[in-house]
């Protein structure tokens, strides 16, 4: 005969009840802490740098933003960096757009790929106030002819055209100027424009065209020499060093174009980027910066941060002007 308390066949036994409440509060305690763990750990990660570490070191190395990391003075950068124990991360943009952003968020401490009126147009573009940190080099724009050796031969009354975009139009005007070339109504700026020469008083009669058909035009019998960008100086079947004139890097017009090293307000004191700068400044460095340019690279490395933040200033203030 059968137990009283035997259950019925084919039903399943039920369970033996226990209160597991203290051992849920471990395992739920448990499974927080690793899950927090596994969050810091995995930020790190994705980081890939340790923000508690000190600035600089192999934990949290110094994120520069450039284009073209793979240069050749980017790699002997960071080479000679690793020599003083400053270790570097050069991160890669395919463009020139999002490295201030970059920098002004904190994902990135330091950029270096633009010059002063790109940084100033920035700033007051976007109510910022990144700031240079050192200089690096100027790409001098060169007045080129196939017609003449020297700017002093040039004809009076001869056509001379210029790139028509805006940064480069102002400049041209501006190496013409400094030339002797051309004579402006008020100061030159470089937000300059063709209708700010003075006709009257210029040796020459300035033509904008697109950059790329300044070189074709030195084949014009019309055109005695022509200002161009470093790009299509080989489509004239010219080299940099054919120029017969062009903007000295120390002078007034040549300023917004000094490529710098660029970072927040907070941090141009920052001695760890000073550092950076220092080194990236050293002979081996930009000897390879030199080899890459072509020879066509005029070191600007002699500008103090604070003459470098007054050029800044005031590029920023003709920026508005000319709004």
């Amino acid at each position: 005969m059968a137990e009283a308390n035997q259950q019925p066949a084919g039903l399943p036994e039920e369970p033996v009840r226990v209160n597991h409440t203290v051992r849920n509060i471990i395992i739920a305690v448990v499974v927080v802490a690793l899950v927090a763990i596994g969050a810091f750990f995995g930020v790190r990660a994705f980081n890939g740098s340790d923000k508690t570490a000190e600035k600089g070191t192999e934990a949290n190395p110094v994120k520069i933003g450039v284009v073209g990391a793979t240069d050749p003075q980017w790699v002997e950068f960071k080479k000679q960096a690793e020599k003083q124990n400053l270790y570097v991360d050069i991160v890669d943009f395919q463009d020139y757009t999002s490295e201030n952003p970059a920098v002004d968020s904190g994902e990135l401490d330091l950029n270096e790929f633009q010059h002063l009126l790109y940084l100033a147009n920035y700033n007051v573009q976007n109510n910022k106030d990144l700031q240079p940190i050192g200089g690096v080099t100027i790409y001098p724009l060169g007045v080129y002819s196939t017609k003449y050796k020297s700017v002093d031969e040039i004809p009076e009354g001869s056509t001379i055209p210029i790139p028509n975009d805006e940064t480069n139009q102002a400049r041209a005007i501006g190496v013409l100027k400094a030339a002797g070339l051309v004579t402006m109504k008020g100061d030159w700026t470089p937000f300059s424009t063709p209708q700010d020469i003075d006709e009257s008083k210029s040796k020459v009669k300035v033509t904008p065209l697109k950059a790329e058909q300044v070189a074709n035009s030195l084949k014009d019998p019309q055109v005695a020499a022509g200002v161009i960008n470093n790009d299509y100086v080989a489509d004239a079947g010219l080299k940099a060093t054919d120029a017969i004139y062009q903007d000295d890097a120390e002078s007034e017009e040549a300023r917004p174009y000094i490529n710098i090293f660029a970072t927040r307000k907070a941090d141009v004191n920052n001695e760890v980027y000073k550092k950076v700068v220092k080194i990236f400044q050293t002979t081996s460095v930009l000897d390879k910066l030199q080899e890459n340019s072509g020879g066509t690279a005029v070191l600007a490395d002699k500008f103090s941060t604070s003459e470098l933040q007054d050029y800044l200033k005031t590029i920023e203030q003709e920026a508005k002007d000319a709004e």
